[in-house]
């Protein structure tokens, strides 16, 4: 039996990974700042870091904060290597080498130094998942117009498809980079906007807005897709129609 760190364990990709990897019989340690035993910001590392990864065959770095993800990084790299992880596994985001937007920028830094870790590692890069856009629908459609970034497409994923791959890799030997993992479409966002409109019952009028800047201008170029690589099931639609079933339809 492996013994698996996932760190960010309770969040929206994590949980599901830690999921599989127990059902999967192995023993799973869930890393995040407020549960315990494992109680941990990645950003101060500590003892308690070093306690958290003790005795660990693999970690898969689910973790993500809108700041000190470098840090965080260098901290959990640091405590693998004193503690002989053999596998790090490793979310990234496609586009995160062609879009300049500044998270993308910083999960690029990270693929750097899990690079040269000297661990082995896995790297595997998704689309955005389906939470993600309806995160931003929820808040373009509060205003009475939804305003939407002209001619830019997506080509969200399902989470849990992510983690059962994510959970296959952590699994397995140390792989690099593997092939990116997209949506089984891609849209555009006008499209996606109004399958969501119309699963949470609003009317809104939609607008799209040229806007400026290089990375919109990746965007548009589609830098941030794998239109090759759609390799996902689950639609947006099928997403909200579970959503709704959940009580979710609404929300927001």
């Amino acid at each position: 039996m492996t013994t698996i760190l996932v760190t960010g364990g309770t969040g929206t990709l994590g949980r599901h990974v830690t999921e599989r990897l127990r059902a999967g019989g192995h023993e799973v340690r869930v890393l995040s700042r407020h549960s315990q035993p494992y109680a941990v910001d990645l950003r101060e590392g500590g003892s308690a870091l070093d306690a958290a990864v003790t005795g660990v065959d693999t970690i898969v770095h689910c973790a993500t904060t809108p700041r000190g993800d470098e840090q965080a990084a260098r901290n959990l790299i640091a405590a693998a290597r004193r503690a002989g992880v053999t596998h790090f596994v490793y979310i990234s985001i496609v586009g995160v080498d062609r879009v300049p937007f500044p998270y993308y920028k910083v999960k690029l830094a990270v693929e750097r130094l899990v690079e040269e870790s000297g661990l082995g590692w896995t790297i595997l890069r998704t689309t955005q998942f389906h939470d993600l856009l309806v995160k931003m629908f929820q808040g373009v459609s509060k205003p009475p117009v939804m305003l939407l970034p002209a001619r830019v497409k997506d080509q969200p994923i399902e989470v849990t498809e992510v983690a059962e791959r994510l959970a296959e890799l952590a699994q397995g030997a140390p792989a690099g980079r593997v092939d990116d993992m997209g949506g089984p479409e891609v849209r555009t966002f006008e499209s996606l906007a109004r399958s969501y409109l119309r699963a949470t019952g609003r009317r809104r009028p939609v607008v799209k807005v040229p806007l400026g800047g290089a990375a919109y201008r990746a965007f548009r170029a589609g830098g941030h897709l794998a239109p090759e690589h759609a390799v996902g099931k689950g639609t947006f639609e099928d997403f909200l129609a579970a959503r709704a079933g959940k009580g979710g339809g609404r929300a927001g």
